[in-house]
């Protein structure tokens, strides 16, 4: 499985972008000389250097850090999104399908009418209403998010259930938590990991885009999407500002992209 992986180029490069990001994540402090929020006001704007290789922003402060610790923030809401999601999703999903009758209908119904709605304006309004901070960020983007694992999952579900061991269990008196616990969730993580990998693109676009917005990170901390804000009066004058975050949010959703396309031939079955 390993070595088959290592053959597939989208494993190879989204893990490759993968851990780039955890490392500037976790080693942010030790990959720049200057803090995120250190100013310096008289070398505001000054273009890319060897002191400064991204440049610096309006006030200063070093853009290189700026985004080493953005990865963070990435990071962190992309990975917890990303797992309240899997997990709401998977036990809706699995209670639906292995339930069925009017549950099934009631959860469906539910799915369709939050389905009815763009995802990020959901996510919007949420962050609105809860106001800007990280972890409301990660509410937002959690409360569209469990819908596409939830239908995933029942889907899968319904087929897994017919199959002989899952009648044989129940034959033998098995609980229905029992069943979907041990016979029915683990035969469907395959697509939900494949999921997860766009589901945690998704979120990080997700939580830059309210960033962007002003309704994720508040300054100083530093966040891809806030920084991309800033930089839109400086585009003429200083487009680093604007070009090293947006590659970093580039990168790291393309990476994660070729990751889930290279899982998905990696797990599939008819391969």
């Amino acid at each position: 499985m390993i070595g088959r992986a290592l053959r597939l180029p989208g494993i190879v490069v989204g893990l490759a972008v993968l851990v780039a990001l955890v490392v500037a994540a976790a080693g942010a402090p030790l990959l720049s000389r200057h803090g995120p929020t250190e100013q310096a006001l008289r070398e505001g704007l000054r273009a890319p250097s060897a002191a400064h290789p991204f440049g610096q922003d309006r006030l200063g402060r070093d853009v290189l850090s700026r985004v080493l610790h953005g990865a963070r923030v990435s990071l962190w809401v992309g990975t917890l999104a990303v797992g309240v999601s899997v997990t709401i999703g998977m036990l809706v999903g699995s209670l639906a399908g292995a339930l069925g009758g009017i549950v099934d209908d009631l959860v469906m119904r539910l799915i369709d009418i939050l389905q009815a709605f763009p995802g990020i304006l959901l996510a919007i309004a949420a962050a609105a209403a809860l106001g800007p901070s990280l972890l409301n960020v990660v509410l937002a983007l959690s409360l569209i998010g469990w819908v596409g694992y939830a239908r995933l999952v029942r889907g899968q579900i319904l087929v897994v259930r017919e199959m002989d061991y899952v009648h044989a269990a129940a034959a033998l008196g098995a609980r229905p938590g029992r069943i979907i616990f041990r016979h029915l969730l683990p035969n469907v993580l395959a697509p939900v990991i494949v999921e997860a990998s766009f589901g945690m693109a998704g979120a990080i676009v997700g939580e830059a885009s309210l960033s962007f917005l002003g309704l994720g990170t508040q300054p100083p901390t530093p966040s891809w999407g806030s920084m991309l804000n800033e930089a839109r009066n400086y585009l003429l004058v200083a487009p680093h500002l604007a070009i090293f975050p947006g590659l970093a949010v580039m990168v790291v959703v393309l990476g994660l992209n070729f990751l889930g396309d290279g899982l998905r031939d990696l797990l599939d079955p008819r391969q």
